[in-house]
């Protein structure tokens, strides 16, 4: 199974729980708050844990369609479409 068809929820120490949207990179994800989807961060994972990124709605948005743009470039369809449904549930 892909990685990226899984759900993915973290606990945030303020904010509470988080929903993972995409990658963004080798150990860093995109992530939002869970019912609202106001609040954006990037989750990095490293060998001293998890580090909490606070990001604004232009820059989350700017990180998904790079995400887009590269599953696109690869091919990834099925991935692009769930991602894509993801982007418009969010941005629009």
């Amino acid at each position: 199974m892909n990685p990226e068809n899984l759900e993915t929820y973290i606990n945030h120490p303020t904010w509470g729980l988080l929903y993972r949207i995409c990658m963004v990179d080798d150990n860093q994800d995109l992530f939002t708050t869970l019912y609202a989807q106001r609040l954006f961060f990037v989750v990095s994972n490293d060998i001293k844990g998890l580090k909490f990124q606070s990001i604004g709605r232009t820059e989350a948005r700017m990180l998904l369609e790079n995400r887009l743009r590269t599953l696109r470039r690869s091919g990834s369809s099925q991935e692009y479409d769930q991602l894509q449904s993801v982007f418009q549930r969010t941005f629009q």
